[in-house]
């Protein structure tokens, strides 16, 4: 499982890299979409092209007339790459990564727990704080979470700010415990 989720931050990381300048975001998430329907809307197709039995030649001929109809040079090549290397069976996967990573065009997906409801006005001075802070577009999800006791919980990507009573509670706690009584 974490093996597949490399492989696909590997190859979409790629994918975009290569893309992006001669198709823009937008293009590589629309016809990914459509490529991701094409797949699910034909499962023998996938079946077709993971069969180590048929040459490669004929998987890629097979790509050219079924992927064809608008979708961009690049993401054919993609597709042929992913054959050639073993990676079609992953291609689901890829997508879904793509899709998750850049659907936001550039947008951080940041979760903002916090123990109570909060009104807008809060939030959006949270917001602001966090986007003056990192310097990224933010797109904020809250979570109530009652385990914090008070206060908030940020997380963005591996980055975590922890403002919560619980984590100051945990640190008195370590305190105290370290604390040698004479």
């Amino acid at each position: 499982m974490i093996q597949d989720r490399v492989v696909a931050g590997r190859y979409g990381e790629a994918f975009v890299k290569y893309a992006h300048e001669s198709m823009g975001i937008e293009k590589i998430l629309s016809d990914l979409k459509e490529v991701r329907a094409t797949f699910h809307d034909n499962p023998d197709l996938k079946k077709f092209l993971e069969n180590p039995g048929i040459a490669l030649v004929d998987k890629n001929a097979l790509i050219d007339k079924v992927v064809d109809g608008g979708i961009a040079a690049e993401v054919r090549h993609f597709l042929k790459l992913l054959i050639d290397h073993g990676r079609i069976e992953h291609i689901t996967d890829i997508i879904e990564y793509i899709r998750l990573k850049y659907a936001h065009a550039g947008e951080e997906a940041v979760l903002l727990k916090t123990s109570y409801p909060m009104d807008l006005d809060l939030v959006k001075k949270i917001k602001d704080k966090l986007k003056e802070k990192w310097h990224k577009k933010i797109k904020l999800f809250i979570e109530l979470d009652s385990s914090l006791m008070g206060g908030v919980k940020v997380i963005m990507g591996n980055k975590v700010i922890d403002g919560s009573v619980r984590r100051r509670l945990e640190e008195l706690k370590e305190r105290l415990q370290a604390i040698e009584v004479k």
